[in-house]
């Protein structure tokens, strides 16, 4: 059995990875594309101690749900469900940079964690979509307003999730 080349294990790696992007591509268009309702779930956002706070996000998500996927509503379509599971707000918001001396060097970006759930009418999960969206922040320092960005972040999430399963 001859030695396998550099040049064979690259081009073998690279189709592998085509075929894979082509997997992960049909997974992301079997999700539904019409839904009966929408909810958004913070449990686990209220385990780690968020509470109020998480209550907020989550009503910042579930109000641009109904906006964004309003064209989207079918009673006959499972229910669109988005579980956020970590919410992350820098502590060093710097609006752009200004003042840091390194790129790279510091937050300046808030995200916020979860997935996309299509519930069938027994509570079966039809389809899952997992998402990380990353939001720049652009506020100062002296001024944090963190609810401001969390609903900010949360509204990114939603729309972010409505280009990712609709397009």
């Amino acid at each position: 059995m001859s030695p396998l080349s550099r040049r064979s294990f690259l081009t073998g790696l690279a189709c592998a990875g085509f075929a894979g992007a082509g997997l992960s591509a049909a997974r992301a268009q079997a999700f539904p594309q019409y839904f009966s309702s929408f909810a958004v779930d913070v449990g686990v956002l209220r385990a780690k101690g968020l509470d109020a706070f998480a209550d907020f996000v989550g009503a910042a998500a579930l109000d641009e749900l109904q906006r964004s996927f309003a064209d989207r509503v079918d009673p006959r379509g499972p229910r669109l469900v988005v579980r956020l599971t970590n919410l992350f707000l820098t502590s060093s918001p710097d609006g752009g940079g200004g003042g840091r001396r390194w790129r790279g060097a510091g937050g300046g970006a808030d995200s916020l964690e979860g997935e996309a759930l299509a519930v069938g009418p027994r509570g079966e999960i039809i389809a899952r979509h997992p998402q990380l969206a990353v939001l720049d922040v652009r506020t100062s320092i002296l001024t944090p307003n963190e609810p401001g960005r969390a609903a900010a972040v949360a509204q990114h999430y939603v729309r972010w999730l409505r280009r990712q399963l609709i397009g």
